[in-house]
């Protein structure tokens, strides 16, 4: 996609904008219709599930399209904003919108056969591992700002379209390892993804307040302290989400092993053998 402030018509009299919007309108098509197809089979589709899609590919588009896009080259504040979209809250909703699930159950055998296997690739389970997925996000977030990557960004269009991509992916790969919903054979322990989420999350916020006291090169020092506030905060709520998610899920995984040991139990005393005399010994029975 092309940043929206990038004037001029493309071939054929039809903007730049126009096109690229195009990609953002197929995802949101592609998703849609797989959910009608799976509906026609018989396999209905969660609604919240298209929604979150749907604002997840709208909030990621932000970043590179559309008057927020085009203020991120003057304001600093602006592209925060962005980075925060593209980012963090984007992949959250992408993420939560399940669309491995959704493609595993409309694709073809032989599709969904090649889908599988790429997930279970050794190079998804490198770049799902929560460490190398927060190096990949967090740390660019490292690179970008406390290096001449930024000020480059913002004088070459290629250079920020990168950026921006890397982000939304590695933003994607980072919520999918710690709190995917889809399938994934590589996942990582509840404590090891606990442990690296505080680390990411002290990791960003060291960050804001650098920025908050040296701004990068160029940027106003009023702008930065607005940016930097709106990174810490918007940051810290996004993450709070996945603390939530996380939370409940290790919540799900304690109830499970709570039941199944309670189950273990009660079927270890019902095949229980019985005591000499022709009786089953039961607890408090008298000797």
């Amino acid at each position: 996609m092309i940043p929206a402030h990038a004037h001029g018509a493309a071939s054929g009299g039809v903007s730049s904008e126009l096109i690229a919007l195009l990609p953002v309108l197929v995802a949101i098509a592609v998703y849609v219709s797989a959910t009608i197809i799976g509906r026609q089979r018989g396999r209905a589709w969660p609604w919240f599930r298209t929604m979150f899609w749907i604002a997840g590919v709208l909030a990621g588009a932000a970043g590179f399209i559309g008057p927020l896009a085009a203020a991120a080259h003057e304001s600093f504040v602006a592209h925060m904003a962005a980075h925060l979209l593209v980012g963090m809250a984007a992949p959250l909703l992408l993420v939560l919108s399940a669309p491995m699930t959704l493609a595993l159950r409309t694709l073809s055998v032989d599709p969904a056969r090649r889908l599988s296997r790429l997930l279970r690739s050794p190079l998804a389970g490198v770049l799902t591992h929560p460490i190398v997925a927060a190096a990949l996000n967090v740390g660019g977030m490292w690179v970008l700002y406390r290096t001449p990557l930024y000020d480059l960004m913002q004088r070459d269009m290629l250079v920020h379209l990168l950026v921006m991509l890397h982000f939304l992916l590695a933003g994607y790969l980072y919520t999918y390892a710690l709190v995917g919903i889809d399938p994934s054979p590589h996942r990582s322990g509840l404590v090891m993804r606990g442990v690296v989420l505080v680390s990411s999350l002290a990791a960003h916020g060291i960050l804001a307040k650098l920025l908050y006291a040296h701004p990068p090169p160029g940027v106003p020092a009023t702008e930065a302290h607005v940016g930097a506030q709106l990174m810490f905060t918007g940051g810290d709520a996004v993450d709070f989400v996945l603390i939530v998610l996380l939370c409940a899920e290790w919540y799900r995984a304690t109830g499970r092993r709570l039941r199944a040991t309670a189950t273990s139990v009660s079927a270890a005393q019902r095949t229980e053998p019985a005591a000499p005399g022709g009786s089953r010994r039961t607890k408090g029975a008298s000797a």
